[in-house]
């Protein structure tokens, strides 16, 4: 006669819990639900609980503390419904970001900040996200270093263009090092705007996103907002304006240090770069590290420091980021054993 064991884990079960939350209006809660309920879907996966809607009402059922999450996850969505934003699969998953128990945000998720603009507020999908945000709110100068997707520049730009459009800077100037390694314009075909717009590109996609192409293409024509290659920097004071530097970790540090003391008066700079991306020509070093440690902790400067979590971008792009951190982590590791 065949036995049977039975064996319990040792890990204990998290106490489940259900609760049900009611919505006043049935079609903002369709916009909740997403197209055959994806939205729904998503919470679902990420969090571990189950979601059923029956006529205004949504029941969440799963451990004590995801039923918590989720609770305030949707009641956040909602609440940007209510206000007339629209939602979809990125801010569900940005809202989803900040619940992690690991990103631990400062603020509860109705009383993040967020840059209004013409076309909508825009909010963060990170915690990451909601502390720059606040740092470009309060400082003349804020540096902004992280992995691609973070949000680094088009978050900067949209402060820009909120304080443009509300009269508080009389412009924007938008910079980036011209090429990779150098400025050697000389070499690419057509006038001087077709040599530079292709390394300019991220921000004009930025602009593009958050200004009507009337406005952004009248103000462009007056100079409010001007685009330029680091190179036409020198010599300029720059006062009244938002003033951008993208990819500052290709700038050395004579082009940071003539970058910054362009600063004039009523005027707002951000620095924005990936240290783990720098393209100068081997021995040189980067500006943008230069000019962190030897301004870090100065009155008036913020300084905001991604993660992989802080990506969001596609969902694939965190793992490419992360699997590449771990290669070169194991690279260096592998050759440090080989010296020792």
């Amino acid at each position: 006669m065949s036995q049977i064991l039975s064996t319990s884990s040792s890990r204990p079960v998290p106490p489940q819990r259900s609760l049900t939350m009611t919505f006043g209006s049935n079609n903002l809660l369709s916009l909740l639900l997403g197209d055959h309920d994806r939205h729904l879907a998503r919470i679902e996966l990420k969090l571990g609980v189950k979601l059923a809607c029956r006529g205004n009402r949504i029941a969440i059922t799963g451990p004590a503390g995801q039923v918590a999450a989720a609770e305030a996850a949707l009641a956040a969505l909602y609440q940007q419904l209510e206000r007339g934003e629209a939602i979809d699969g990125p801010k569900v998953d940005g809202v989803l970001r900040m619940m992690d128990p690991a990103n631990e945000p400062r603020l509860p998720l109705s009383d993040l900040p967020a840059i209004h603009t013409r076309k909508g507020p825009v909010g963060p999908r990170s915690a990451g996200q909601a502390n720059y945000i606040d740092l470009l709110a309060r400082h003349e100068m804020v540096f902004a270093m992280g992995p691609a997707g973070t949000g680094k520049t088009y978050l900067a730009v949209a402060q820009a263009v909120a304080m443009l459009t509300s009269g508080k800077v009389e412009r924007i100037v938008l910079s980036r090092p011209a090429v990779e390694a150098g400025e050697r314009l000389g070499f690419l075909p057509g006038d001087m705007k077709e040599k530079v717009d292709p390394y300019l590109r991220p921000l004009y996609d930025a602009l593009n996103d958050l200004l009507p192409g009337d406005q952004l293409t009248k103000r462009m024509t007056t100079g409010e907002i001007e685009i330029a290659p680091l190179a036409f920097m020198r010599g300029r004071t720059l006062a009244h304006a938002f003033v951008i530097l993208d990819e500052a970790q290709n700038t050395t540090p004579v082009q940071m240090k003539m970058f910054l003391t362009r600063m004039g008066e009523g005027t707002r700079m951000v620095i924005t770069g990936d240290l783990t991306q720098i393209d100068l020509p081997p021995n040189t070093r980067s500006g943008l590290a230069d000019a962190l440690e030897t301004l870090e902790g100065i009155q008036g400067i913020g300084v905001a420091r991604f993660n992989n979590s802080d990506v969001v971008r596609h969902a694939l792009v965190g793992r490419i980021v992360e699997a590449y951190d771990q290669r070169y982590a194991a690279v260096k590791e592998h050759a440090r054993e080989r010296q020792g």
